[in-house]
């Protein structure tokens, strides 16, 4: 076995400080992409922090972050300070991080390999200024690959998983997949967001289940974990995601807006309990 060098040491020692000033550290997955994984975790985050937690958000999709568009901090760059990267400030009490923070073109690929970017992710726990937080909500790509892995493997202590699907069979099928990858791996699950349940139509407000309807809480009782809640797909989710306003907040009386408050009361009261 390959005897670690003492920069390892101590970038370990700086890992397990960082965590312990971390009260809940977050995790949400899906099974496959476009189901709205992030949309979740931009607004989970943003409505802890209104509600006035310390949170944290860190984007760990190296090849698709998308959190500082969403959080309307696109273009936005990251400093060194004394105490290591600064994470930027969203809002007095909400911190993200993201590699898309760190890139100076939008339009440039990330082309790397596994070990590089569990390198960084392990950066973003390790060096990171994330100070006191009440909550560490984690964007993890979709799929059960490198990223998921790392973040389960660095954080032993890893308070839980939001699992975000659709309703459709094949999203369906591939959150169980998730659910299992988080047994493996002993990470316990929060629960499971059926997402995009149902468009309701801006103008006649009719809601249409064009995805199907209920597959999210029928996997959530199959697998014997809390049903969260089912968000439906409003055409505002897009319009202001696009334009980095959080709709938790600046839509919180529609329904897609009221239910998300819900969510994320149930998952302050799991974790209060």
């Amino acid at each position: 076995m390959k005897e670690r060098t003492q920069e390892q040491i101590e970038q370990d020692n700086r890992l397990k400080e960082n965590l312990s000033r971390i009260k809940n550290k977050i995790i949400v997955l899906s099974g496959k992409g476009g189901v709205g994984k992030t949309t979740v975790s931009v607004n989970l985050a943003y409505a802890l922090a209104v509600k006035k937690y310390k949170v944290g958000i860190m984007d760990v999709d190296i090849h698709g972050p998308n959190i500082a568009k969403m959080l309307g901090i696109e273009g936005e760059q990251l400093y060194s300070g004394r105490y290591g990267i600064e994470p930027f400030l969203v809002l007095q009490n909400l911190k993200a991080i993201s590699i898309a923070l760190l890139t100076q073109d939008k339009d440039n690929p990330i082309i790397w390999r596994g070990p590089l970017k569990m390198v960084t992710i392990k950066q973003f726990l390790s060096d990171v200024n994330w100070g006191e937080l009440d909550y560490l909500i984690i964007d993890s790509p979709p799929g059960t690959g490198d990223e998921p892995l790392s973040i389960c493997q660095l954080i032993p202590d890893i308070t839980g998983a939001v699992i975000v699907t659709t309703p459709q069979d094949v999203a369906i099928l591939d959150s169980r997949k998730t659910y299992f990858f988080t047994k493996q791996l002993n990470v316990p699950v929060i629960g499971i967001i059926e997402n995009m349940s149902g468009f309701i139509c801006p103008h006649c407000k009719k809601k249409t289940f064009i995805f199907g309807t209920g597959g999210g809480k029928h996997a959530a009782r199959d697998l014997k974990v809390p049903f969260l809640g089912q968000v439906p797909f409003e055409q505002d989710m897009v319009t202001y995601g696009d334009s980095g306003k959080p709709f938790i907040h600046y839509k919180k009386d529609t329904e897609a807006g009221r239910i998300m408050n819900q969510i994320v009361e149930h998952i302050i009261h799991l974790k209060n309990k």
